[in-house]
């Protein structure tokens, strides 16, 4: 099945817009302790997508963090989506900041691609303005190509400027797509194992046989091989959505603040999605339509070029109830909504998740992560922390507290950068929020030092703590000294370490920083 011709409506630097924030501003939009979005002025001396926050403040000192407001980008794209239903009623988003349609209908009522590409360019350019302020936003990108994803690569590479197009001609999407990387297909798991193997461009992949990859692959593989192949990423064998799987829930009384239907919205996701998962299908399109008090009825499609699950579908309902309920004044329906309904308008077959080599997710985890978002829905996104690898030399900077995502918490990895300095394992137990002062001494009783070398003054032979109570030292082990970021008088740290177990059958983690010791954490 040849990819039909699609249209990607792209706003680039959406979480940061919906924010209010310009490209001249250096800010970023992070989420999970990652950069999400990167305004122009910030991506100008380095600063870039994907990177951890530490890092984008070390590049550009001066730039402004902000959390990303997911609430923010639905309330405020809603505008671009209904200014878009005067080009084409079959409007489907994908997320806050992009949305896409097939271009067979339109480009014969405005008279070809490029006329139709400039007709949606000043509708979207219109929208823009009104909903943000003129020359507050970097404008929109659009792209042309068989399919989605060879569209939505294309609006990725338009130029800068109001009128940033690509079209790409019917039947050269593979030739476009070839010396993409494979880190396009937004599958971690699957690019890890390309680069190793030397398929670094879509190209390459492509070009590999089909029984190969789908062999080696799977399903997963297959469908990330269709896209790198030009051609179109959803199964050949497209179902027609069963009536009954419909699910639909009233609303008594009207509903016309989310956090009123949120709860209901997320308990109707997973009811759709566990009636598919009952017949072995899985959604990639779906349709939420409400009706209001006074009778109107409200619809959008949202696609994902993947497969929908329960938390995907619940995001995408929240995101749209977002919109119709706190979007502008001019496009927000009169009156509370009496009802909600989920369409599942393409269904696929369900192909299953396969495990990678040394494990994955149990069910355990999978049953934790429903859990958990379950709790978002009910009191709002940032609820819920979990903790996250940052990565440092020290225990207390290793792990950080990060808003639950869809895609749950962060696994600590077994290897990553390389930080001159760092404990060695075993890590602590328990690294303690506020470190307890206490003295160290030597046989004699006498305070213990480290010079400027890094030398202990003697062995330690005790530790005292504030309130007078002592135990011996039986083992230690250190000093490690940090001297960091000697080069910023601001930011200059110099501290040491040592690890000590006493004679109560306590290990402790000690730091010596500016001139008092301190018990930064214990071990099991």
């Amino acid at each position: 099945m040849h990819a039909q011709r699609t249209l990607v409506v792209r706003c680039p630097d959406w979480p940061l817009s919906a924010l209010r924030m310009t490209p001249a501003d250096s800010a970023v939009v992070v989420a999970a302790g990652r950069v999400v979005a990167a305004s122009a002025a910030a991506r100008s001396v380095g600063v870039a997508v994907g990177q951890r926050r530490r890092e984008a403040q070390a590049r550009c000192p001066v730039v402004v963090v902000l959390d990303r407001d997911e609430a923010a980008e639905a309330r405020r794209f809603e505008a671009i989506a209904v200014a878009l239903v005067g080009i084409t009623p079959w409007v489907e988003s994908c997320r806050p900041g992009t949305c896409t349609f097939g271009v067979r209908g339109p480009v014969r009522l405005f008279g070809g691609e490029e006329a139709l590409v400039r007709s949606t360019t000043g509708v979207v350019q219109a929208a823009l303005d009104d909903t943000l302020g003129a020359g507050s936003h970097p404008g929109c990108r659009l792209g042309v190509a068989d399919g989605p994803f060879a569209a939505g690569m294309a609006s990725r590479l338009a130029g800068d400027g109001e009128a940033g197009a690509v079209v790409v001609p019917a039947g050269a999407s593979a030739a476009f797509l070839a010396a993409q990387p494979v880190g396009v297909l937004d599958k971690p798991g699957l690019t890890d194992v390309l680069v190793r193997l030397g398929l670094a461009t879509l190209g390459a992949f492509a070009a590999l046989p089909v029984a190969d990859v789908a062999g080696r692959f799977g399903a997963e593989g297959l469908a990330a091989h269709r896209l790198a192949s030009g051609l179109d990423g959803r199964p050949l064998d497209l179902r027609p959505p069963p009536s009954d799987l419909t699910v639909a829930i009233e609303l008594d009384p009207p509903a016309d603040r989310i956090g009123l239907v949120a709860f209901a919205a997320r308990s109707l996701a997973e009811a759709l999605y566990d009636g598919l998962a009952g017949r072995g299908l899985a959604c990639t399109r779906v349709v939420v339509e409400a009706e209001t008090e006074h009778g109107e009825r409200l619809a959008r499609r949202w696609r994902d070029e993947g497969t929908l699950g329960a938390a995907a579908l619940a995001d995408r309902v929240r995101w749209q109830l977002e919109g119709w309920l706190h979007g502008p004044p001019a496009i927000r329906p009169t009156s509370g909504l009496t009802s909600l309904t989920l369409v599942p308008d393409e269904v696929v077959p369900a192909t299953g998740h396969q495990a990678g080599f040394w494990g994955g997710a149990t069910a355990a985890d999978e049953r934790a992560g429903r859990a958990l978002n379950r709790v978002v829905g009910l009191l709002g996104p940032g609820s819920v922390l979990v903790s996250e690898w940052r990565g440092g030399r020290d225990p207390a900077g290793q792990l950080v507290l990060v808003p639950f995502g869809p895609t749950g918490p962060v696994v600590p990895p077994t290897d990553g950068p390389p930080w001159p300095g760092v404990l060695p394992v075993p890590a602590p137990a328990a690294v303690h929020a506020d470190p307890v002062p206490v003295e160290v001494l030597d046989a004699d009783g006498r305070p213990l030092r480290v010079d400027g070398r890094g030398v202990l003054s003697a062995p330690p032979a005790r530790i005292r703590s504030g309130e007078g109570r002592a135990v011996g030292v039986v083992a230690w082990a250190g000093p490690w000294p940090v001297d960091e970021r000697w080069w910023d008088p601001l930011r200059h740290r110099r501290r040491v370490r040592l690890q000590l177990v006493a004679d109560d059958g306590v290990a402790r983690l000690l730091v010596l920083e500016a001139g008092s010791w301190r018990v930064a954490a214990t071990y099991d």
